[in-house]
């Protein structure tokens, strides 16, 4: 297929549509693609008039992929069970019979909880429009979902959000914008007290981690572009996932995080175990310093086994095979460094994504160990409503799916910003270093909204 700018495909697929008798077409959903020439997707998707706008980039990895528009989703604003969650996921299994054909979404940290406005307990959508790139070769892709729809109708939809396009414009830098308000949920009193409760002996026997976490709610004289602070943010920690979900103009999730919850290929799936925490160094080797101190750490390394525990303990009910004996290794970002532990499991064959979504999210570095016991607490205590921050973000394919745990993320609203950090509490926490923890985690997007 030759390779054609982004206007001269965008005409193609329009001829071909016109050429389309639908009809004839027996599969669910029908996906047109189109080689193009390299262009830049951030900026593309920062252009775009047409919502739901996504934006994916997988974790030291040359793929990446923005998209607009929505022929069909799946969303559970109110509560959901999963046994409806199977149900709908068995049904929408035929929408994906071609490997190419990707629902982008995500799940909430807690689906017992309401969640935020527009994102919902779950929302997954297959966009109308995508651009992706792997390396260097960039695709035009045009989806339409044909089951129980009006073929003519949905014809004329996809003509619609072609026309709709835009070139895309030059990012410019992110502004600085003044902050006029902070508030913390909880605040630092509060904050002593829950790391007190969890630590204290009789609780911490029975709920030896439990994950809490702090929303830091920023009033701001302007609201910046969602798309030039993740590019931004990007830049600081290229070897982070950076993705975004905006809904509507009002209301956009973006997140550059650290933490992969797993990545299937076929029947081959990765994972792995990120908890514990120090700062970075101001030299080289006052940094590696640091982290050999975090490796020799036993607090953080009991954190990380509990993770790594967990997850092993799930694998193993959907897998023939799991393999948990990597070493122990450090993972590096712009202004902290964590312990990291890669595992690999072949997965049985019965086994979906839904099943692996449903077994490993939420992690104990997410949530704590016991589950359930930790969620109790979290629900009961921590304040506020975590929605999709420490959710499961990523997408869903017939032959690959990759999600991310959303934990260094913001939510950007009119005048508001809100930003999301977390540490795990176990015996022997100090509630100010634990403090501490939280405002390192939320240094870098801080840096590049905020003036101090």
């Amino acid at each position: 297929m030759s390779v054609t700018s982004l206007s001269q495909a965008v005409k193609s697929l329009q001829q071909r549509l016109n050429e389309l008798n639908l009809f004839d077409v027996q599969a669910p959903v029908l996906q047109l693609q189109q080689q193009i020439d390299a262009l830049p997707l951030m900026a593309w998707i920062a252009s775009q008039q047409t919502f739901p706008k996504i934006y994916w980039h997988g974790r030291n990895t040359d793929a990446e992929a923005a998209a607009v528009g929505s022929c069909h989703q799946i969303f559970f604003e109110q509560s959901v069970s999963d046994e409806q969650l199977a149900s709908v996921y068995q049904q929408q299994l035929g929408c994906l019979a071609e490997p190419d054909i990707r629902y982008y979404g995500g799940i909430a940290f807690d689906r017992r909880e309401s969640s935020w406005p527009e994102f919902g307990r779950v929302r997954f959508v297959l966009p109308r429009i995508e651009l992706r790139r792997q390396d260097e070769h960039y695709q035009l892709l045009l989806n339409l979902h044909l089951a129980d729809k009006d073929p003519q109708q949905e014809l004329q939809l996809a003509q619609t959000a072609l026309g709709a396009l835009v070139p895309a414009a030059p990012l410019a830098p992110p502004r600085k914008t003044e902050v006029l308000a902070r508030c913390d949920t909880p605040d630092q009193q509060r904050w002593q007290q829950l790391v007190s409760m969890v630590t204290e002996p009789e609780f911490n026997a029975q709920t030896p981690k439990v994950v809490l976490s702090r929303h830091t709610q920023l009033k701001v004289a302007d609201t910046p572009d969602p798309w030039t602070v993740l590019a931004s943010w990007q830049g600081r920690n290229p070897n982070s996932f950076q993705f975004g979900f905006q809904f509507s103009a009002e209301r956009s999730f973006i997140s550059c995080t650290p933490e992969r919850l797993f990545q299937r290929h076929e029947q081959q799936l990765k994972t792995e175990a990120l908890a514990g925490t120090t700062v970075r160094g101001i030299t080289e080797a006052q940094d590696q310093l640091l982290a050999q101190q975090l490796l020799d750490d036993a607090k953080n390394s009991v954190e990380n086994q509990f993770v790594r525990s967990h997850i092993l303990a799930e694998l193993a009910k959907l897998s023939d095979s799991v393999d948990g004996d990597a070493p122990l290794a450090i993972f590096k970002l712009n202004h902290i460094q964590h312990l990291h532990r890669i595992i690999r499991a072949k997965l049985k064959h019965s086994v979906n994504d839904f099943q692996l979504l449903q077994a490993m999210h939420p992690t104990p570095a997410v949530g704590g160990v016991p589950k359930q016991n930790a969620l109790d607490f979290i629900r009961e205590y921590e304040g506020y409503n975590r929605g999709w921050y420490a959710g499961a973000c990523g997408y869903l394919s017939r032959h690959v799916s990759e999600f991310a745990v959303a934990i260094r993320s913001a939510l950007l609203e009119p005048g508001t910003i809100n930003l999301f950090a977390g540490a795990g509490i176990l015996a022997g926490s100090d509630p100010q270093s634990e403090w501490q923890e939280l405002e390192n985690k939320i240094a870098t997007i801080m840096s590049i909204l905020v003036d101090f």
